[in-house]
């Protein structure tokens, strides 16, 4: 029969089992199991004398998003004689001095790491001799006149969350801004050498201004260095430009005029015949 799925999520599963005198003599994190399901005292050393006290006690997980140590993953009552099978050890004992526990059967449990265990211990509790029947408990067995059921199930494993990243603090400090600041700088052309003659050009002319996004000339871009010979040329101080003339269209055509006649001559030839 397969273990039930513990849905409860106030439900941990048991880290430990002993016998105790009282209240006083329980751990800490241990709980006193003090009485039946029906409510009667629960002291399995009643039959001994009026004085002494024996109870059951547990332990349960408290921390179960980050589980440490072992888990009781199983409860048997045995029998003195029977011995103790693999694996298992007896309950632990927070007595007073001189009160002793029936050895005629004796209570052992299996501890595993939290890691390892598939099913586990999640409750124990106690009921009279009568025929009374816990849901969804097991029966352990009867001892002293009480029978010891245990509540049995799935561990369910918590869920791994993925480490966080660590993030330096200049990575945290870059802005918006800057990124978008460096995306526009690796856009950016690479700068040429530009002949003094165009700079010039380029600084009275707002049509070659990079902040005007549509004053973009075509040779924007295109690299363009003017020949050693004429640059040292128009360097010259002394170079007088001003006996330039500017020819009209009249002139050019005046002085450049051809009629190619002779051309039209030739052609206007017919070709010889053989004789």
């Amino acid at each position: 029969m397969a273990a039930p799925e513990i849905s409860d999520p106030n439900c941990y599963p048991l880290t430990g089992v002993g016998w105790a005198s009282n209240q006083s003599t329980c751990p800490k994190e241990y709980q006193l199991i003090n009485a039946t399901t029906d409510g009667s005292s629960a002291n399995f050393a009643k039959g001994f004398g009026q004085k002494s006290s024996c109870y059951l006690c547990v332990s349960s997980l408290l921390n179960k998003e980050n589980p440490q140590g072992d888990i009781v993953s199983d409860i048997q009552l045995l029998p003195d004689k029977n011995p103790l099978p693999s694996g298992y050890a007896f309950i632990s004992e927070f007595l007073d001095p001189k009160v002793n526990v029936s050895k005629k059967k004796r209570l052992c449990i299996k501890r595993v790491p939290f890691g390892e265990a598939d099913t586990a211990v999640f409750d124990v509790t106690l009921t009279g001799k009568s025929k009374q029947i816990v849901p969804s408990y097991t029966c352990i067995g009867e001892l002293n006149g009480f029978v010891i059921w245990c509540k049995k199930g799935k561990v369910a494993k918590p869920k791994l969350l993925p480490k966080p990243r660590n993030v330096s603090v200049d990575m945290r400090a870059l802005s918006l801004e800057n990124e978008s600041s460096r995306k526009v700088k690796e856009l950016e052309l690479p700068s040429v050498r530009l002949s003094k003659t165009r700079s010039n050009l380029e600084a009275k002319d707002a049509v070659y201004s990079a902040e005007n996004i549509y004053g973009i000339s075509a040779m924007d871009g295109v690299p363009f260095v003017l020949h050693p010979r004429f640059e040292s040329t128009v360097n010259v101080p002394s170079a007088n430009i001003t006996n330039f003339h500017i020819k009209s269209h009249a002139d050019i055509e005046n002085e450049y005029n051809y009629s190619f006649m002779t051309e039209k001559t030739a052609a206007a030839r017919l070709p010889p015949t053989a004789s």
